[in-house]
């Protein structure tokens, strides 16, 4: 299945929150959610007077969080199974993985203003990990590693931009950042009270399982 290429505004609709595809611009009135708050599609009103069977929960979480991450179907159920292989939460393992991407990390660095800009900018070879380019976006970030914006990269007017947007937020506990050198690695992995992802893992994990 080729990626996602409509309007990211719909897919915050259909999901009925606001999954901050957009950048700022989720932060605006300009947000789809807070202008049109109903799914997208000739019967978007009518959608939440039907009644939603104990799969369909299942199976919206899933693609709620499939979409928040930018993770294709088939990569997300080898997320799953490898969460289910290891020892602990199979939930909040699931999470870590998805966190741990480096798409994730550029972002949650505050190195991109939204996790698709990020996954671009990886494509695109704008970052290194180690002082080595990586342009892989589902590369798993080791704790430790050193993800930091390459040296011509940095000198670009949209680069320029970013860092000094992200002068000015914080980063999350589990992370370290360096704006100096334009850096930041992890520390740690995230605890599950730590992601922000506004999604039900349990009900994830009941969708696979079936």
């Amino acid at each position: 299945m080729a990626r996602y290429s409509d309007p990211v505004c719909r897919i915050c609709r259909r999901e009925g929150l606001k999954l901050y595809l957009k950048g700022e611009r989720c932060y605006t009135d300009k947000c789809a959610i807070d202008r049109r708050g109903y799914a997208p599609g000739q019967h978007g009103q009518t959608q939440g007077r039907k009644r939603t069977s104990e799969y369909g929960l299942q199976l919206r979480e899933k693609q709620k969080a499939r979409k928040m991450y930018g993770v294709l179907e088939k990569q997300f159920r080898a997320y799953y199974d490898e969460a289910a292989r290891r020892k602990g939460i199979t939930g909040d393992t699931l999470l870590q993985l998805l966190e741990t991407r480096l798409d994730n990390v550029v972002y949650r660095l505050g190195f991109a203003a939204s996790r698709p800009e990020a996954r671009q900018l990886v494509k695109h070879g704008h970052f290194e990990v180690n002082g080595r380019r990586v342009d892989i976006p589902s590369y798993q970030v080791r704790i430790g590693e050193l993800v930091s914006v390459r040296e011509k990269s940095a000198t670009s007017p949209k680069f320029k931009e970013l860092l000094e947007a992200a002068e000015g937020k914080t980063v999350l506990s589990w992370l370290e950042r360096d704006m100096v050198t334009r850096s930041g690695k992890a520390t740690r992995l995230p605890a599950r009270e730590e992601i922000d992802a506004p999604v039900t893992e349990q009900l994830i994990i009941e969708y696979y399982s079936r």
